[in-house]
C-alpha cells in the first residue's frame, strides 16, 4: 500500500519509494579477529530513500518535470528533450 507521506518520494517510471528497514548498533571484536563475537546493543529505526532526480522527459509529446530514480536514468527510460541554445534556432537571414 503507497502511504500519502512518501507520495512525493517516488520515481513516476518505476514507482521505487522509500522503504523501512533498521540500522543495527554491534559492539565486540569478531571472532574471527580472536574477540568472543560481536553483540547487538540497539536497533535503530530508519528509512531508506531513493535516489530522485528531477529531470526535463518528453512525456505524450510534451516536455514536463518529473521526479525519476538514477537506475531508471542510466536504463535510458527517460526521453530527453533536444537541448536548448542557439544550435536550437533556425538561421534567420543567411
Amino acid at each position: 500500500m503507497i502511504q500519502p507521506m512518501t507520495k512525493g518520494r517516488r520515481c513516476t517510471l518505476c514507482g521505487k519509494g522509500p522503504i523501512r528497514g533498521e540500522k543495527i548498533a554491534r559492539r565486540g571484536l569478531a571472532k574471527k579477529k580472536g574477540g568472543v563475537g560481536r553483540k547487538i546493543t540497539g536497533r535503530t529505526k530508519r528509512s531508506y530513500k531513493p535516489n530522485l532526480q528531477r529531470v526535463r522527459a518528453v512525456v505524450g509529446g510534451r516536455v514536463v518535470r518529473i521526479k525519476v530514480c538514477t537506475s531508471c536514468l542510466r536504463l535510458g527510460r527517460v526521453v530527453k528533450p533536444p537541448s536548448g541554445g542557439m544550435r536550437a534556432r533556425p538561421a534567420v537571414g543567411r
